[in-house]
């Protein structure tokens, strides 16, 4: 049975996700699952010996969307039932349930299944070396490319991200204290984050992020659908590509959704093949 995560046992989770990112390969929480724990906005887990064993971070149901989690057990402690009884009791908190299984491992698939969970969605992660060629960024006419700069564009990029985003609440929901949260963690780099205007106005943004292990990520890349046509998804691109190359990184990620066919072609087009995927588990 689970209980709500005490405070003082969020650095005993974040140790128990990376054991579990050792043994697997992949990280078992989210960016954003990490900074709700950071911040002390914990979710479910079960203890033995007054020690977390297993975890849980659960998005709350929204108007467009059932409840959403992520689940992890740690290594030594698996095969004991503790990451069933866990969903289970998301299950029951939250009815319709939507799960993460980060790399899609075998565990984490024949679990949700057992449960009856389904797949609902699958989230490639691509990759391309960062040394290999690149085409030049070309700009459109009327078009300037320049840095954001916080505190000064957090709100238009809002705009502009919530529109660009609005058939995927996940990304599209985003508010300032999302926007100020990234802004407080130790990777964020304003001179990684690209702004396009168009007449004074933002038309499109690629956010750039270099992880701890040095490797750099296409972070979001978004185009105002007011601004379609411009070749700006491309442009856009581009430019945090080439900052990244330049910054030294070895190898760039992304993630894109698995249903958005079109930019799955200009990734490729780019030079970034399947690496891995995450899938999403629902119930009926």
């Amino acid at each position: 049975m689970s209980v709500a995560l005490p405070e003082p046992a969020v650095p005993d989770v974040l140790a128990l996700a990376d054991a579990a990112t050792a043994a697997d390969g992949v990280g078992p929480l989210s960016e954003h699952a990490l900074i709700a724990l950071r911040a002390g906005r914990g979710g479910r887990a079960v203890l033995v010996d007054g020690a977390p064993v297993a975890y849980a971070h659960l998005d709350p149901a929204t108007a467009e969307e059932s409840a959403a989690a992520e689940l992890v057990v740690h290594p030594d402690h698996r095969r004991r039932g503790h990451g069933r009884a866990l969903l289970r009791d998301l299950l029951d908190e939250a009815g319709a349930l939507r799960v993460w299984a980060h790399g899609d491992l075998p565990a984490a698939a024949a679990l949700a299944e057992s449960e009856g969970l389904t797949r609902v969605r699958a989230l490639f992660q691509m990759r391309r070396p960062a040394a290999d060629p690149l085409p030049e960024v070309r700009v459109a006419g009327g078009v300037a490319l320049r840095a954001f700069e916080p505190g000064r564009d957090e709100e238009a990029w809002l705009r502009v991200n919530a529109a660009a985003f609005a058939h995927h609440p996940e990304q599209g929901a985003w508010t300032l204290d999302d926007v100020r949260a990234r802004e407080a963690e130790d990777w964020f780099d304003p001179a990684g984050f690209f702004l396009a205007e168009r007449g004074g106005d933002l038309a499109g943004f690629h956010w750039t992020k270099v992880h701890p292990d040095g490797l750099g990520e296409v972070y979001v890349v978004g185009v105002d659908p007011a601004a379609q046509g411009l070749g700006l998804g491309r442009t856009l691109t581009l430019a945090g590509l080439h900052h990244l190359r330049d910054a030294g990184v070895p190898a760039i990620l992304l993630y894109v959704d698995e249903s958005n066919t079109a930019a799955v072609r200009l990734y490729e087009s780019l030079g970034f093949t399947r690496h891995a995927v995450d899938v999403m588990y629902g119930t009926p």
